[in-house]
C-alpha cells in the first residue's frame, strides 16, 4: 500500500530540515546560569568568658550584655541578629562543563553546514560549519568561565568582610570584658 503524496525525498526536504536548523540554532542561543555550591561554613567563633576576680553570674551576665552592646557600637557587627551572615564559603562553577559549548557548536555548525552547502558540498560545509561552530562555542563557553569567576570573586568578597567583621566584634568584646576584669578566650 502506498501513500499518497508521501515520498522518503518530501520528507527529508525543507519541511523538516527548516525547523530542524531552526532548532539547533534556537538552542545553542540558551547559556544557563552558573551553578553556585554553598560549602557548609565553620561554626562561628564561641566567647568563653571566666570571672578573673570573683564576679557572680548575675554580675557576669550583665557585664556580658553591655560588653555586647559596646562592641556592636564600635563595631557594626551584631551576630546576635537572626540575618547575622554566616561568612560562608561558596563555590561558582558554569553551568556546564569547560569545553561543552564548543563540542556543541561544533556538531551543530557541521550539521548547518552540510545542509546548507547541499548534496554537492556537503563534505566542505561540514567542516566549514564545524570549525565556525566550534569557534562561536569556545567563545560562549569562555563567556560562561568569565560570569563564574566574576560571581566567585563577588561572593569571596562579602565571606571576607563578614569574617572580617566576625573577628572584629570579637575583639572588641574581648577587650570590653577583659578590661571589665575577665578572662576571655
Amino acid at each position: 500500500m502506498k501513500l499518497a503524496g508521501f515520498s522518503p525525498k518530501s520528507f527529508i526536504g525543507p519541511r523538516f530540515t527548516v525547523p530542524v536548523a531552526a532548532a539547533v540554532l534556537l538552542a545553542a542561543c540558551v547559556v544557563p546560569p552558573p551553578r553556585t555550591y554553598r560549602v557548609q561554613a565553620p561554626p562561628p567563633q564561641k566567647v568563653f568568658v571566666y570571672p578573673a576576680n570573683g564576679q557572680s553570674a548575675e554580675q557576669t551576665e550583665r557585664d556580658r550584655y553591655e560588653c555586647h552592646i559596646w562592641a556592636v557600637q564600635q563595631t557594626g557587627v551584631d551576630p546576635s541578629r537572626p540575618d547575622a551572615s554566616a561568612y560562608g564559603r561558596v563555590v561558582v562553577q558554569p553551568a556546564n562543563p569547560p569545553g561543552a559549548g564548543t563540542a556543541v557548536g561544533a556538531i551543530g555548525g557541521a550539521i548547518l553546514g552540510s545542509i546548507i552547502a547541499g548534496p554537492g558540498n556537503a563534505g566542505a560545509g561540514l567542516l566549514i560549519g564545524g570549525a565556525t561552530g566550534a569557534i562561536v562555542g569556545s567563545a560562549s563557553d569562555a563567556n560562561a568561565q568569565a560570569q563564574a569567576q566574576q560571581t566567585q570573586q563577588q561572593l569571596n568578597q562579602g565571606a571576607a568582610a563578614g569574617r572580617a567583621g566576625a573577628d572584629s566584634y570579637r575583639r572588641a568584646i574581648g577587650a570590653c570584658l577583659t578590661g571589665r576584669g575577665y578572662t576571655v578566650t
